[in-house]
Protein backbone atom coordinates (compact mmCIF):
# COMPACT_ATOMS: atom_id res chain seq x y z
CA UNK A 1 0.00 0.00 0.00
CA UNK A 2 1.41 3.52 -0.98
CA UNK A 3 0.88 6.41 1.60
CA UNK A 4 0.12 9.51 -0.41
CA UNK A 5 1.51 12.10 2.26
CA UNK A 6 4.32 14.03 0.30
CA UNK A 7 7.63 14.73 2.70
CA UNK A 8 7.19 18.35 2.67
CA UNK A 9 9.29 18.89 6.34
CA UNK A 10 12.65 17.03 5.03
CA UNK A 11 13.88 19.37 3.03
CA UNK A 12 17.77 20.07 3.20
CA UNK A 13 18.27 22.38 6.00
CA UNK A 14 19.62 26.24 4.89
CA UNK A 15 23.62 26.58 4.22
CA UNK A 16 25.18 28.74 6.74
CA UNK A 17 25.61 31.79 5.28
CA UNK A 18 29.19 32.55 3.55
CA UNK A 19 31.51 33.87 6.36
CA UNK A 20 33.04 36.37 4.15
CA UNK A 21 31.46 37.52 0.52
CA UNK A 22 33.11 39.96 -1.71
CA UNK A 23 30.84 41.03 -4.25
CA UNK A 24 31.80 42.46 -7.87
CA UNK A 25 34.04 45.28 -5.71
CA UNK A 26 35.81 47.71 -7.59
CA UNK A 27 37.41 50.65 -6.01
CA UNK A 28 39.35 53.51 -7.73
CA UNK A 29 41.67 56.78 -6.40
CA UNK A 30 41.16 58.93 -9.47
CA UNK A 31 41.70 56.93 -12.88
CA UNK A 32 43.80 54.36 -11.03
CA UNK A 33 41.73 51.04 -10.42
CA UNK A 34 42.90 49.63 -7.48
CA UNK A 35 40.45 46.91 -7.39
CA UNK A 36 38.86 45.83 -10.36
CA UNK A 37 35.80 43.64 -10.18
CA UNK A 38 36.68 41.48 -7.22
CA UNK A 39 34.12 38.44 -6.02
CA UNK A 40 35.37 35.60 -3.65
CA UNK A 41 33.88 33.37 -1.21
CA UNK A 42 35.01 32.52 2.37
CA UNK A 43 33.35 30.23 3.70
CA UNK A 44 33.27 29.22 7.43
CA UNK A 45 36.46 28.21 8.85
CA UNK A 46 38.01 28.05 5.86
CA UNK A 47 41.78 29.78 5.64
CA UNK A 48 42.28 31.80 2.77
CA UNK A 49 45.34 33.66 1.28
CA UNK A 50 45.71 36.06 -0.77
CA UNK A 51 49.10 36.61 -2.10
CA UNK A 52 50.34 39.16 -5.16
CA UNK A 53 52.86 41.81 -6.13
CA UNK A 54 53.23 45.04 -3.86
CA UNK A 55 50.27 47.37 -4.94
CA UNK A 56 48.10 44.28 -6.67
CA UNK A 57 45.26 45.92 -4.15
CA UNK A 58 45.57 43.15 -1.42
CA UNK A 59 45.74 45.86 1.26
CA UNK A 60 43.03 47.45 -0.47
CA UNK A 61 40.61 44.47 0.08
CA UNK A 62 41.14 43.93 3.11
CA UNK A 63 40.05 47.48 3.97
CA UNK A 64 36.87 47.13 2.07
CA UNK A 65 36.09 44.22 3.57
CA UNK A 66 35.45 46.19 7.05
CA UNK A 67 34.29 49.47 5.20
CA UNK A 68 37.66 51.17 6.22
CA UNK A 69 37.52 52.09 2.31
CA UNK A 70 34.16 52.10 0.77
CA UNK A 71 33.90 50.49 -2.54
CA UNK A 72 32.99 52.55 -5.78
CA UNK A 73 30.81 49.39 -6.84
CA UNK A 74 29.88 46.30 -5.07
CA UNK A 75 29.06 45.62 -2.23
CA UNK A 76 30.50 42.91 1.05
CA UNK A 77 28.92 40.89 3.43
CA UNK A 78 29.99 38.94 6.54
CA UNK A 79 28.16 36.38 7.98
CA UNK A 80 24.91 36.86 5.44
CA UNK A 81 24.93 41.12 6.76
CA UNK A 82 26.14 43.57 4.60
CA UNK A 83 28.48 45.75 5.88
CA UNK A 84 28.80 49.59 5.72
CA UNK A 85 25.82 50.05 4.33
CA UNK A 86 21.79 48.00 3.97
CA UNK A 87 19.41 47.85 0.99
CA UNK A 88 17.28 50.90 0.86
CA UNK A 89 14.28 51.17 -1.09
CA UNK A 90 14.47 49.74 -4.69
CA UNK A 91 17.23 47.63 -3.52
CA UNK A 92 19.64 50.93 -3.13
CA UNK A 93 22.84 50.92 -1.35
CA UNK A 94 22.53 53.15 1.52
CA UNK A 95 25.82 54.17 4.08
CA UNK A 96 24.95 53.34 7.95
CA UNK A 97 25.70 55.63 10.09
CA UNK A 98 29.92 55.61 11.54
CA UNK A 99 27.99 54.08 15.17
CA UNK A 100 26.17 51.43 13.21
CA UNK A 101 29.52 50.75 10.84
CA UNK A 102 31.99 50.65 13.83
CA UNK A 103 29.40 48.13 15.53
CA UNK A 104 29.58 46.14 12.41
CA UNK A 105 33.72 46.26 12.64
CA UNK A 106 33.58 44.83 16.07
CA UNK A 107 32.45 41.51 14.65
CA UNK A 108 35.58 41.52 12.37
CA UNK A 109 38.79 41.02 13.55
CA UNK A 110 41.85 42.98 12.14
CA UNK A 111 45.46 42.59 12.56
CA UNK A 112 47.46 45.45 10.79
CA UNK A 113 51.47 45.55 9.82
CA UNK A 114 51.87 47.73 13.07
CA UNK A 115 49.98 46.15 15.91
CA UNK A 116 47.99 49.46 16.69
CA UNK A 117 48.08 49.13 20.45
CA UNK A 118 47.08 51.44 22.76
CA UNK A 119 50.68 52.78 24.14
CA UNK A 120 49.18 53.78 27.68
CA UNK A 121 47.54 50.31 28.48
CA UNK A 122 48.92 47.70 29.95
CA UNK A 123 48.74 43.82 27.45
CA UNK A 124 46.43 43.04 29.38
CA UNK A 125 44.09 45.94 28.92
CA UNK A 126 44.54 46.34 25.49
CA UNK A 127 43.00 42.99 25.18
CA UNK A 128 40.16 43.79 27.35
CA UNK A 129 39.68 47.18 26.00
CA UNK A 130 37.47 46.03 23.12
CA UNK A 131 34.67 43.63 25.07
CA UNK A 132 34.20 46.36 27.40
CA UNK A 133 33.55 49.01 25.16
CA UNK A 134 31.69 47.29 22.80
CA UNK A 135 29.33 46.24 25.72
CA UNK A 136 30.00 43.11 25.29
CA UNK A 137 31.52 41.82 28.59
CA UNK A 138 31.77 42.86 32.30
CA UNK A 139 35.14 44.29 32.71
CA UNK A 140 35.82 41.42 35.17
CA UNK A 141 35.07 38.77 32.76
CA UNK A 142 36.76 41.26 29.87
CA UNK A 143 39.95 40.31 31.35
CA UNK A 144 39.46 36.83 32.84
CA UNK A 145 39.14 36.42 28.88
CA UNK A 146 41.90 38.30 28.19
CA UNK A 147 44.38 36.56 30.28
CA UNK A 148 43.22 33.38 28.65
CA UNK A 149 43.78 34.65 25.06
CA UNK A 150 47.58 35.64 26.29
CA UNK A 151 47.94 32.40 27.89
CA UNK A 152 46.73 31.07 24.13
CA UNK A 153 49.53 33.29 22.45
CA UNK A 154 51.87 32.32 25.17
CA UNK A 155 52.36 35.61 26.70
CA UNK A 156 50.29 34.68 30.30
CA UNK A 157 53.51 35.94 31.79
CA UNK A 158 53.72 39.81 30.46
CA UNK A 159 49.73 40.97 31.47
CA UNK A 160 51.58 44.11 33.51
CA UNK A 161 53.70 44.79 30.58
CA UNK A 162 53.15 47.81 28.40
CA UNK A 163 53.90 47.95 24.51
CA UNK A 164 56.92 49.53 24.66
CA UNK A 165 58.47 46.99 26.69
CA UNK A 166 57.66 44.10 23.88
CA UNK A 167 59.54 42.95 21.17
CA UNK A 168 57.62 43.72 17.93
CA UNK A 169 57.03 39.68 17.55
CA UNK A 170 54.98 40.23 21.28
CA UNK A 171 53.53 42.98 20.34
CA UNK A 172 52.01 41.43 17.01
CA UNK A 173 50.70 38.48 19.31
CA UNK A 174 49.01 40.80 21.97
CA UNK A 175 47.48 42.14 18.86
CA UNK A 176 45.82 38.90 17.75
CA UNK A 177 44.85 38.29 21.00
CA UNK A 178 42.65 41.27 21.17
CA UNK A 179 41.12 40.64 17.67
CA UNK A 180 39.95 37.46 19.06
CA UNK A 181 38.89 39.05 22.38
CA UNK A 182 35.32 39.82 20.34
CA UNK A 183 35.36 36.82 18.88
CA UNK A 184 34.54 37.85 15.80
CA UNK A 185 33.06 35.82 12.67
CA UNK A 186 36.74 36.41 10.58
CA UNK A 187 39.60 37.95 10.77
CA UNK A 188 41.71 39.72 8.77
CA UNK A 189 45.60 39.96 8.94
CA UNK A 190 47.44 42.59 6.50
CA UNK A 191 50.98 41.55 5.73
CA UNK A 192 51.19 40.79 9.80
CA UNK A 193 55.14 40.41 9.84
CA UNK A 194 56.22 42.51 7.38
CA UNK A 195 57.36 45.26 10.24
CA UNK A 196 59.08 42.30 12.33
CA UNK A 197 62.71 41.28 12.52
CA UNK A 198 62.93 37.99 10.54
CA UNK A 199 63.98 35.79 13.70
CA UNK A 200 60.25 37.09 15.01
CA UNK A 201 58.21 36.27 12.14
CA UNK A 202 58.01 32.66 13.25
CA UNK A 203 56.64 33.08 16.78
CA UNK A 204 53.59 35.19 15.14
CA UNK A 205 52.71 32.68 12.09
CA UNK A 206 52.98 29.84 14.82
CA UNK A 207 50.02 31.70 16.43
CA UNK A 208 48.27 32.28 13.36
CA UNK A 209 48.69 28.24 12.46
CA UNK A 210 47.50 27.41 15.96
CA UNK A 211 44.26 29.67 14.50
CA UNK A 212 43.92 28.25 11.89
CA UNK A 213 44.33 24.78 12.62
CA UNK A 214 41.71 25.10 15.09
CA UNK A 215 38.58 26.29 13.08
CA UNK A 216 38.60 30.26 13.31
CA UNK A 217 37.90 31.59 9.91
CA UNK A 218 40.70 33.52 8.30
CA UNK A 219 41.67 35.90 5.21
CA UNK A 220 45.31 36.39 5.31
CA UNK A 221 47.50 38.84 3.11
CA UNK A 222 51.43 38.06 3.42
CA UNK A 223 54.22 37.45 1.18
CA UNK A 224 55.57 34.49 3.36
CA UNK A 225 54.65 31.88 0.43
CA UNK A 226 55.75 29.14 3.05
CA UNK A 227 53.50 29.85 5.47
CA UNK A 228 50.90 30.64 2.88
CA UNK A 229 51.57 26.75 1.53
CA UNK A 230 51.00 25.58 5.05
CA UNK A 231 48.03 27.08 6.63
CA UNK A 232 45.99 28.16 3.50
CA UNK A 233 42.99 25.89 2.46
CA UNK A 234 42.85 28.39 -0.34
CA UNK A 235 45.17 30.74 -2.16
CA UNK A 236 44.29 33.72 -4.63
CA UNK A 237 46.80 35.31 -6.35
CA UNK A 238 45.64 38.87 -6.92
CA UNK A 239 47.46 41.28 -9.57
CA UNK A 240 46.44 44.51 -11.00
CA UNK A 241 43.15 44.77 -8.93
CA UNK A 242 41.73 41.39 -10.61
CA UNK A 243 41.77 37.44 -8.86
CA UNK A 244 43.88 35.67 -11.62
CA UNK A 245 43.60 32.61 -10.10
CA UNK A 246 42.39 30.86 -7.20
CA UNK A 247 42.59 27.23 -5.64
CA UNK A 248 44.16 24.82 -2.95
CA UNK A 249 47.95 25.56 -2.45
CA UNK A 250 49.41 22.61 -3.91
CA UNK A 251 47.32 23.85 -7.51
CA UNK A 252 48.10 27.56 -7.51
CA UNK A 253 51.77 27.37 -5.86
CA UNK A 254 53.08 24.27 -7.66
CA UNK A 255 51.08 24.03 -11.09
CA UNK A 256 49.98 27.53 -11.66
CA UNK A 257 48.24 27.89 -14.90
CA UNK A 258 48.65 31.15 -15.29
CA UNK A 259 51.37 33.21 -16.60
CA UNK A 260 51.52 36.46 -14.68
CA UNK A 261 51.01 33.87 -11.14
CA UNK A 262 53.98 31.73 -13.04
CA UNK A 263 56.47 34.94 -13.28
CA UNK A 264 55.48 36.24 -9.48
CA UNK A 265 56.10 32.67 -8.04
CA UNK A 266 59.29 32.80 -10.32
CA UNK A 267 60.34 36.01 -8.32
CA UNK A 268 59.36 34.90 -4.88
CA UNK A 269 60.00 31.54 -4.34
Amino acid sequence: MTSTHTHTHTHAPEPAPAALEVHDVHKWYGTHRVLDGIDLTVRPGEVTVVIGPSGSGKSTLLRVVNHLEKPEIGHVSVGGELIGVRRGSGGRLKELSERAILAQRSRIGFVFQNFNLFPHLTVLDNVAAAPVATGRLPRTEARALARELLTRVGLEDRTDAYPRQLSGGQQQRVAIARALALRPGIILFDEPTSALDPELVGEVLSVIKDLASSGTTLLIVTHEIGFAREVADRIVFIDGGRIVEQGPPAEVLDHPRHERTRDFLGKVL
